[in-house]
């Protein structure tokens, strides 16, 4: 009787491990990038405001190159020395966080 109640215990248990299904943890990554298309453009054609913000915000610095996208956003290359720095800013002169 005893080892009528063990297997009895054994076989259910068996069946209940081969019953339960694993989980499956599917993860799913997106990736965005976001590109403005930047044209270069002279430094003759970048605003006297946008201009003004880079000498007073960046003093002794040179603009090396000036791009712009369609929003009128404007991506500066300035260097000071041996260093670069690349800014954006928009028409009015407002340094954008990029």
């Amino acid at each position: 009787m005893r080892k009528l109640l063990l297997s009895t215990a054994i076989i259910l248990g068996s069946l209940t491990v081969n019953a339960a299904t694993p989980l499956i943890q599917s993860s799913m990554n997106q990736s965005v990038t976001i590109q403005d298309e930047f044209t270069e453009v002279s430094a003759d054609a970048v605003p006297a405001a946008v201009k003004s913000t880079v000498e007073k915000s960046f003093p002794g610095t040179k603009l090396e190159k000036a791009y712009v996208n369609e929003k009128k956003e404007y991506k500066l290359e300035i260097s000071k020395g041996e260093t670069k720095y690349t800014i954006f800013t928009d028409a009015a002169g407002n340094i954008i966080k990029k």
